[in-house]
């Protein structure tokens, strides 16, 4: 039976691209699905049937790698986290919440500074050296002019790709400047959305090469994670992770406990204390909605 991958979708009609011959089929979901609670969503894989009168059905979800629920994808392999160093400012706590985000999700994170040329330089690479030494892959770019941009490129090649970040730091300029060949001419991924808010409505996929595949989405203007419980944080924050076999407690929270393998690495710069603040703010965030959950 002929396989694909669902690219996009309006109310029930989805369009599939096939794995087979790349060709793109119409297709409505089969009824059981609805009785099965299950929904298709963008970056699934399928398989289809066509039938008599030509129409197409999807007769199978194959399971997901990974499922988002805002917006709603799956199958995501990485997501390019954009950080503007200027207009507006760093927002490292936020990018701390979507790097924990990745980790739970296990979805690949790459972390893009952009507009690099409206903040000097050590300030830039202060803010790479945080993310490097934690051993995430920093990209330092200028959009405007396409500087860095090539790597964020390389970096497309094999993966099913979502860009995040706040309004106004750049992603739909960095888009353009990589693809505006390919895809402002289909209308989705262009100038319209580039007034510091997000004004994409669906979610499209689109295929840059083999097995390669960019997300055009209304972006993660929110991002709960409250999927995590607030004991299991620092398992997603992976430079506090590997101090915790040290910590002379089980079930350390690292924040009030003495002997803490965790706030000793702090203290001796092993992990930095930038990192170690969003971790203490995102807990108590988590803890509180804990407290609040019935």
């Amino acid at each position: 039976m002929p396989k694909g991958i669902v690219i996009s979708g309006s109310s029930n009609t989805f369009e599939i691209e096939d794995l087979n011959d790349n060709k793109i089929v119409n297709c409505i979901p089969r009824g059981i699905f609805k009785k099965d609670n299950l929904k298709v969503v963008i970056g699934d894989i399928v398989e289809y049937e066509i039938q008599n009168d030509a129409s197409a059905i999807i007769t199978h979800i194959y399971e997901r790698k990974n499922f988002i629920k805002r917006p709603k994808m799956a199958n995501i392999s990485q997501i390019i986290f954009v950080i503007s160093m200027k207009m507006p400012k760093p927002d490292l706590l936020l990018l701390d919440k979507q790097l924990a985000f990745a980790e739970l999700n296990e979805i690949k994170p790459v972390i893009c500074l952009n507009k690099i040329d409206l903040e000097d330089n050590e300030i830039v690479n202060n803010i790479e050296k945080i993310y490097t030494q934690i051993g995430y892959k920093v990209i330092k770019t200028n959009a405007k002019t396409g500087e860095g941009v090539q790597y964020i490129k390389e970096c497309l090649k094999n993966n099913i790709t979502a860009f995040s970040g706040n309004s106004g730091v750049g992603k739909s300029t960095l888009t353009n400047t990589l693809f505006e060949a390919n895809l402002t001419e289909e209308g989705n991924i262009s100038e319209h959305n580039q007034r510091g808010k997000n004004t994409t409505t669906s979610i499209r996929l689109y295929k840059i090469d083999n097995n390669s595949y960019i997300a055009d989405t209304p972006g993660f203007s929110t991002f709960d994670i409250y999927e995590i419980e607030s004991r299991d944080l620092a398992k997603y924050f992976i430079d506090l992770n590997k101090y915790e076999e040290n910590c002379e407690f089980i079930g350390c929270t690292h924040i009030k406990e003495q002997k803490c393998g965790v706030k000793d690495a702090v203290e001796q710069g092993k992990i930095h204390e930038s990192r170690y603040n969003s971790y203490c703010k995102i807990y108590e965030e988590l803890k509180e909605k804990e407290l609040h959950k019935w």
